[in-house]
Formats: C-alpha cells, structure tokens, sequence
C-alpha cells in the first residue's frame, strides 16, 4: 500500500550550490580570465610581444595626433577625424591592455563584477570606431564628388558634432547592453572567461539563466553599430567611384584613389573582424576562435591604423618627415 504520508525530498548542500548562483563573501561574483599558456617561457615571450605592441600602438596613434594638431596644413576634416579615431585606438587598447599583460604571469586575479562591468562599458563604448568610419565616408564623398560645396557642407561644427554624436551614440548603446548583460545571474565563484576581456559574448555564456532575449538584443546591436554604418560606406563609396571614372585628369583620378584606398583598408579590418565576432550564429562561433580575432583587432587594427594612413598620404608623411628632419638639424 502506498504511504499516505510521503517522505519529503532530500536536499544535500552540494545539491542546493547547484540550483544557486554562489556569491563571494561580498555579495558578487568574481571572474577570472583563461591563461593563454602555462610554459613560463612562452608567457614572457607573449608579455614582451603584447608589451611591445601596445608601445607601437600609443607611439604611432600619438604621432597621428600631434601632427594633426600642431601642422596647420593638417587643420581640415579628414585629419581631424583622424585624429579622434587615434585617440579612439589610445583608449580601447589602454582599457584592455593593461590588465591583460598583469594576468599573463602565475596565477590568474580575480576581477570583480564591477569591475568586468566596467571593462564591458568601455570595450563596447569601441563601437564609436564604425560611427567614426562612417562619417569619415561622409567627408570623402562631399570632398570628392562635390568639391566646390566642401568649405560650406564639412565647417568645423559640424565636424565636431559628427564626432560628439558617434561617441554619444555609442555611448547610449554600450551602456544599455553592458547594464542588460549585468542583471542576469552568474553562477559558481570565480568563474573562468574564456578570453583576455570582459567582453558581450564570453560573459553572455557564463549567465545561469535564459540568455535568448538577450542574445538577440546582441543582434540588434550588432546591426545598427555594424551593418547600417557599413551600408552608408558602400553606398557613399559607389557615388565616390562614379565620380572619380568621370575625372578627366589621371592626377586627380591617381589622388583620390590613393586617399580613399587608406580608408577603405581600415574600414574592411575594423568590421570585418567585429562582423566574425558578434554578427556570427552561436552554433558557429568557436570561444576560441572569438579569442584570436579579438587579438587582431586589440594590436593588429590599431597598430595598422597609423602605419595605413602615414605610408599612404603625402600630406602626413610630409608632416612627419619635416618634424624629424628639424628635430635632427
């Protein structure tokens, strides 16, 4: 006969851990990030590398800046927009940078989830740069296909508030998503991210809870910060090519390729290696594979950034070329 008055369920405290994200002893979840190796010969080796990188980096966005600011042939739009996409480059590799070469060595500091929120904010806050891009096609479409309009369309405040509305735009984005990220739950203590950032995707899958509403606002996001600008580009860049088969002179032609080819490389580095990272389906990304393309576009784009535009543009390389000889004389 059945007993009319069942045992109730036993709950071991393993069992309870379990069903419960656990809390460190202040009330937060601590992460930490996966090592890149554990052979200590590799590790200094991979330091001194990223170290060197991100010298290059500060040196070459640093140099774009000064110059641009201190060269008065260099006071147009197109260089101070690159002049704010150096300094862009500055901050996202210094928000990274840093705290990824002090857990290369031993054992891995935990971060707290303030402090990955923070981290989140600011490598989001990176979207700027396609904002940025975009309107730096905006700039060579009226620079070149309507030339004698550019001193009237691009003044200085509209410039200055292209740049404003990219950074406001993509600060209203980033904190929306970085505080939609931080009101699910993490489970465990000391939980690993497999990467060297606090980035959306590999904190995403740490979350113990349903993450399908917030993946598709991911989505979302990815769109408006990637797709949309880069449709702008390629459509400001097919009014761009029309105009230039249409020059009569081989200069001109030969000039305006070689401003817009600059562009151009940037353009297909900075979103081609974001659209890898969070436009592809979850059931095709490898953590991994998120992992080495973050690092192309943490050392590699920034790095390229100066060297592209210097070697392909006259009016830098000039500039740059008059510093060093009057510092040497």
């Amino acid at each position: 006969m059945r007993d009319p008055h069942p045992a109730s369920p036993t709950f071991f405290p393993e069992d309870i851990l379990a069903r419960k994200p656990v809390l460190n002893q202040s009330g937060s979840p601590e992460f930490v990030f996966r090592v890149f190796t554990n052979v200590p010969e590799f590790q200094a080796l991979l330091f001194t590398l990223f170290l060197l990188l991100y010298l290059m980096i500060l040196c070459g966005n640093t140099a774009i800046i000064w110059v641009v600011c201190t060269h008065s042939s260099l006071h147009t739009p197109m260089y101070f927009f690159l002049g704010s996409l150096s300094l862009l480059e500055i901050c996202y590799t210094t928000d990274v940078v840093p705290l990824m070469l002090s857990n290369i060595f031993g054992a891995q500091k935990p971060i707290s989830l303030a402090s990955c929120g923070t981290q989140m904010f600011f490598v989001t806050l990176g979207s700027t740069d396609c904002f940025l891009l975009a309107v730096m096609a905006y700039d060579r479409y009226v620079a070149i296909c309507h030339p004698l309009h550019y001193s009237l369309i691009m003044t200085r405040n509209l410039c200055v508030q292209m740049v404003l509305g990219s950074l406001g735009l993509a600060l209203f984005l980033s904190l929306q998503l970085t505080a939609l990220i931080f009101t699910l739950p993490f489970c465990g203590h000391h939980r690993e991210i497999n990467h060297f950032l606090c980035d959306v995707p590999p904190v995403l899958r740490l979350a113990c809870a349903d993450i399908h509403v917030h993946q598709a606002v991911l989505y979302v996001v990815g769109i408006l910060v990637l797709t949309v600008p880069f449709l702008l580009i390629c459509i400001s860049y097919v009014f761009i090519a029309s105009t230039i088969l249409h020059m009569q002179s081989a200069e001109g032609r030969q000039r305006a390729f070689s401003t817009c080819s600059s562009h151009l490389t940037v353009v297909l580095l900075q979103y081609g290696c974001c659209s890898l990272v969070y436009l592809r389906p979850r059931s095709s990304t490898s953590e991994d594979e998120d992992r080495q393309i973050a690092l192309v576009y943490t050392f590699v784009t920034p790095l390229l950034n100066p060297l592209i535009y210097t070697l392909r543009n006259k009016d830098v390389k000039g500039a740059l070329r008059n510093f060093i000889f009057n510092k040497s004389v």
